[in-house]
């Protein structure tokens, strides 16, 4: 299977279609995403193309396809938008026997992480990409979509087969490490 990873749309249908091109040109299988779904939150100025009904219909055409955990910004009133679940803080996908933990970050990062062993873990939240691998575990921070800081690109990961890549919203690669 491959998957996009995406956090930190923030209620932007402009980076969301640019990050669903990416999706299909690269063929992926599934979408994870890692919350901060539809809400653009109080700290951000207004997203380009802000239009949470329009993202909701969009993720919702694909929901079948969709994993997605709950960030800060996230609401009850979000999940009755969405015909997913986003409402827990963690989930866990196991592929070819590889543990995906899936987080935003807010709560579990690469300096708090529940109990347990994985072979990977995705947050977003900091809207700043890394990737890197620390005591034999991958942690991929996808950064922000739509309001990446730091001077950072707007960013998304791609899991395949043991490899995260990392990519800007032009789908240029910046990054790749092997689990």
């Amino acid at each position: 299977m491959r998957y996009m990873i995406l956090s930190d749309i923030h209620g932007s249908v402009t980076t969301l279609e640019q990050a669903l091109n990416i999706y299909r040109k690269k063929e992926c299988d599934m979408l994870l995403l890692l919350g901060d779904i539809l809400n653009y939150g109080p700290r951000n100025g207004l997203p380009v193309g802000l239009d949470a009904p329009k993202v909701a219909a969009m993720l919702n055409s694909m929901a079948g396809d969709i994993v997605a955990v709950r960030g800060n910004c996230d609401s009850e009133v979000d999940q009755m938008l969405l015909d997913f679940h986003i409402m827990d803080t963690t989930s866990l996908v196991v592929d070819n026997g590889r543990r995906l933990l899936l987080t935003h970050g807010h709560i579990y990062n690469m300096e708090c992480l529940p109990k347990g062993r994985y072979d990977a873990v995705f947050y977003g939240h900091t809207h700043l990409w890394l990737l890197e691998k620390k005591d034999g575990t991958v942690f991929c921070n996808t950064g922000s979509v739509t309001f990446p800081k730091g001077g950072n690109p707007q960013t998304l990961a791609i899991y395949d087969n043991g490899a995260v890549r990392m990519f800007d919203i032009e789908g240029r690669e910046l990054g790749a490490i092997k689990l």
